[in-house]
């Protein structure tokens, strides 16, 4: 069964709702106010099952001007259109808006139904399908049938099906094995079953037990029951109105605009960068920081356009934007959006996404705009490079698929062939394999090195550069585990060496001088005398006969090399006197339950001063704990 969704467009009151309904016998406006009133205020949903094996899911949108939004929210997903134009009035104001809507959104296929056939003469309807041809010139319905109808009689009804059969047996169905994506347009409870969020499924496949997310929230749930056209279902399918029932969410937590996917599938952010091409009628140019309303699947949020290359779009004009978001939303490459003026409230244009997730500082960069044109017109490979290339992290098959915009199979097909070329390596990754591009990688490689060889110019003396501090001179952030992997293949390759939390360069060797030698041995006499009780940093530096800056580069060598061990910012003991201590405390719990601040002070002979800094480092290095005002064995 192919499944095809079918989106009404058109003004208010032109018979949108009663051609659904007649259509398909279900009655759209659910609301009390909307009954009243004669018009549609919210989505109205309902289905049509065709004798060729199509299920149509139609999206039943108002038409009134206050209620754009509430239209934009049901036409993002759609995969053909039903332009509805009374024959009594002919194309008004929402004709037009509606329709551009339908552009930007770039849906190619649909009809015209010309309603209300049976309140005119034969020789006006003709008039208006002149019109309607003429208006529908150059636009996305250019070619579109234009069907008299009428829903009160039933007039044109079997044609209106026929032409919905035959555009739909065009449609390619959606991939089934894409990212989740399903933005939700209502959300309600039904008693004995709590939340229940409905949505178009854009892409993938979403079954009975997944664990599931809301973004931008990121509330994390799983699908306890899924409907489809009012019936249960296993699983629902790309391109299917569906609903899901989420345990442990409260309604008022969900609103439309959200976006339900796999737990762990997409970023947020508030930042894109997107094509943009302002619509030739848009009442004036759009000027750079200009403050916008955009429209993304069923989110509507305030944002800035800033221009990446001038300082306004004139009407009929393209550029590139980015855009940045007063609230996060998540998006892939290749979705369509639209823009609406902040005030009054207007659609005038909109454009594709290219990039999801990119940095902020992009204004008058002749990079940028060319990283977009490779985005925008590349091939598969050139865009998966892009991203590589645009990226410091390792990333996912699955990151990748959401960044590129491409489907799994094409991604394995080019990953393989670019891991064959040497232009990216393989590397393992916190949930699976990671890919980086082979530039950043040997960057990294490079800055490292670079890193270590102005260390030990300013440091001669030192054996090498803490671990940590070495990743945070590191100015793209590295994390943690790309890091590992770097060092471990630079030590692999003998570059540099790895010394516990420390590193060198392999050519590395500190060269003491006659003076320096001297000082070093004076130092650790010094500390080996004074045993447990040392003098503070600047007064050993004193008693040794050195200025400071001499003296300090001897002095954390000797902490390096672990002659003197650090129990605070100014203490620091002799290893020797330092591991006798220990022994001593360890011997005496292997005796007693617990040790005091002065039986401590009385067992190694020292001031109260000195011994409560060795019992907080002793808690610290997790060899003894607090209990009271006593310390007792760790992990007794």
């Amino acid at each position: 069964m192919k499944h095809v969704i079918v989106g009404t467009a058109g003004h208010i009151d032109h018979g949108k709702t009663a051609l659904v309904k007649a259509l398909t016998g279900i009655d759209t406006d659910r609301l009390k106010e909307e009954k009243e009133r004669g018009i549609s205020i919210e989505l109205g949903f309902a289905f049509l099952r065709l004798e060729e094996r199509i299920t149509l899911g139609i999206v039943d949108v108002p038409g009134h001007e206050r209620f754009v939004k509430t239209m934009l929210a049901g036409v993002g997903g759609i995969d053909l259109v039903i332009l509805v134009i009374a024959a009594d009035e002919g194309v008004m104001p929402q004709t037009r808006e509606h329709l551009h809507i339908c552009e930007l959104l770039g849906i190619r296929r649909g009809l015209v139904a010309l309603t209300k056939k049976d309140l005119v003469e034969s020789e006006w309807l003709d008039l208006v399908q002149e019109e309607i041809r003429t208006f529908l010139a150059g636009t996305c319905l250019d070619a579109a049938p234009i069907l008299p109808v009428s829903s009160l009689t039933g007039e044109g009804l079997r044609e209106v099906r026929n032409a919905l059969a035959s555009l739909a047996a065009e449609i390619q169905p959606r991939r089934g094995d894409g990212i989740v994506r399903l933005p939700i347009d209502r959300v309600f409870t039904i008693r004995g079953f709590g939340t229940i969020v409905t949505g178009t499924l854009w892409t993938g496949s979403l079954a009975i037990g997944d664990e599931v997310t809301i973004l931008p929230k990121e509330l994390p749930s799983r699908v306890r029951r899924l409907q489809v056209h009012n019936e249960s279902v296993e699983k629902a399918l790309a391109g299917q109105r569906t609903a899901v029932n989420l345990p442990g969410l409260e309604t008022d937590q969900i609103e439309r605009g959200d976006l339900l996917c796999l737990q762990g599938t997409l970023r947020v952010s508030t930042s894109l960068e997107a094509t943009l091409a302002l619509l030739p009628d848009a009442p004036r140019p759009l000027h750079n920081r200009a403050r916008v309303r955009f429209h993304l699947g069923t989110a509507e949020i305030l944002a800035r356009a800033i221009l990446l290359d001038r300082e306004k779009v004139n009407p009929g004009e393209e550029a590139y934007v980015h855009l940045r978001l007063e609230q996060p939303t998540a998006a892939m490459p290749h979705d369509r959006y639209v823009l609406r003026s902040y005030s009054p409230s207007t659609t005038i244009g909109g454009g594709v996404i290219l990039d999801p997730c990119p940095s902020l500082k992009r204004r008058r960069r002749p990079e940028v705009v060319a990283h977009l044109k490779i985005l925008e017109r590349g091939s598969s490979r050139d865009r998966l490079l892009q991203v590589l290339k645009s990226n410091t992290s390792p990333l996912s098959p699955l990151s990748l698929q959401s960044l590129a915009g491409l489907d799994p199979e094409a991604l394995q097909g080019e990953l393989r062939e670019l891991l064959t070329a040497g232009k990216i390596i393989r590397l393992p990754g916190r949930d699976g394999e990671a890919y980086l591009h082979r530039e950043i990688y040997e960057d990294l490689c490079g800055t490292i090195l670079s890193l270590l060889r102005q260390f030990h110019a300013q440091n001669p003396l030192r054996e090498g550069i803490s671990k940590e501090e070495l990743r945070s001179r590191l100015a793209r952030g590295v994390a943690p585990a790309l890091f590992t992997q770097l060092l471990n293949d630079l030590t692999v390759a003998k570059e540099v060496v790895q010394d516990r939390d420390r590193v060198r360069l392999t050519a590395h060797r500190p060269q003491l001088s006659a003076a320096e030698a001297a000082l070093t041995e004076r130092l650790e006499t010094l500390y080996r005398a004074a045993a447990l009780q040392p003098p503070t940093v600047e007064a050993a530096f004193k008693e040794a006969g050195a200025d400071r800056r001499a003296a300090q580069a001897v002095f954390f060598r000797l902490v390096e090399q672990g002659t003197l061990i650090k129990i605070t910012d100014d203490l620091y003991v002799h290893r020797d006197a330092y591991e006798q201590a220990k022994a001593r405390l360890l011997e005496y719990l292997a005796q007693h339950s617990s040790i005091s601040v002065p039986t401590f002070k009385d067992l190694l002979g020292i001031t109260r001063k000195h011994a409560i800094p060795y019992l907080e480092h002793f808690d610290q290095i997790k060899l003894t704990r607090r209990q009271g005002d006593d310390r007792v064995l760790y992990g007794r």
